[in-house]
């Protein structure tokens, strides 16, 4: 057997095919920033993103209810037809992704929490590691545990950051208000941590506002975006299952939202990167 026909054979035996998107789901516009890096990193891939924006945020809800909204996101999508799934939110990955894949297998099943953290280990020298956050990511010790799993004489100091999220939302993503709030939430954990060399950004919104935090660090601290890490497992795990798909096929992003359209393209505009207009967003209802 030729090395081409072990690689066919194998994707015939998941029982998906190449040629279906991708589905990605976030609990509202934050996992957009996952979907830029994925798009960028698989450009040659569709993908179907849905943002549960009638049930955000997740960070404020029991586990009980981040499981069972995370189940019926990922059952939409999987209905809708897609060969794998991308968690792109902190909150659902933390709580949902092994009960995601145990249901849903054979189709592969990523979190943003695991690739993170792994790439935190890897950058780091010193084996301290700062995690920014929203406070319900932090209080979960989702990215905390990750991270011992891995590295477990690592330090870890978790540092709750809820403030950027409504920045990031607000495209207030630089000038003296923006530099201000950085410097009050980072310095105090670098002057009571001075060995931290790595800084993971632990929320899908943190990545808007990378420019204001590499100004206000050490240039030799890494910072490390869970969104672009994300993207490179997922490019793995499809190169392993070989599910890349061959060719360009269109439309390569399909947007759906649970509410809030209008809302959902305006703001979901800035985490993109590129214009979305309401029309462009489908509304769709996850209980019926």
């Amino acid at each position: 057997m030729t090395f081409g026909s072990a690689m066919n054979r194998s994707a015939l035996q998941t029982g998906m095919d190449r040629k279906l998107p991708i589905g990605v789901f976030d609990s509202g516009v934050g996992g957009l920033t996952v979907l830029r890096a994925l798009r960028e990193r698989l450009p040659n891939e569709r993908f179907l993103y849905l943002g549960d924006t009638a049930r955000l945020p997740y960070g404020t809800k029991s586990g009980d209810s981040v499981l069972r909204y995370s189940l019926q996101a990922a059952e939409f999508l999987v209905h809708r037809g897609i060969k794998c799934l991308v968690v792109a939110c902190n909150t659902a990955s933390s709580v949902a992704v092994d009960a995601l894949r145990q249901r849903f297998a054979p189709i592969p099943v990523i979190g943003v929490i695991e690739p993170g953290a792994a790439a935190g280990c890897a950058s780091s020298r010193s084996g301290q590691i700062g995690v920014i956050a929203t406070e319900g990511t932090v209080q979960g010790g989702a990215y905390q545990r990750a991270i011992a799993a891995i590295r477990p004489e690592f330090t870890v100091v978790a540092q709750p950051c809820s403030l950027f999220v409504s920045l990031a939302e607000e495209g207030w993503t630089d000038g003296p208000i923006v530099d201000a709030i950085v410097h009050r939430y980072l310095d105090p954990m670098f002057a009571a941590h001075p060995r931290l060399d790595t800084l993971l950004l632990g929320c899908t919104h943190f990545p808007l506002l990378l420019d204001a935090l590499r100004a206000a660090v050490d240039p030799a601290v890494a910072i490390v975006d869970s969104a672009a890490t994300t993207a490179e497992a997922l490019t793995i795990d499809l190169q392993n299952r070989d599910l890349c798909a061959t060719g360009r096929l269109e439309p390569a992003v399909s947007l759906m939202a649970t509410d809030g359209p209008q809302r959902f393209a305006r703001v979901g505009s800035r985490f993109l990167g590129e214009d979305v207009e309401a029309g462009q967003v489908e509304l769709v209802d996850l209980v019926r």
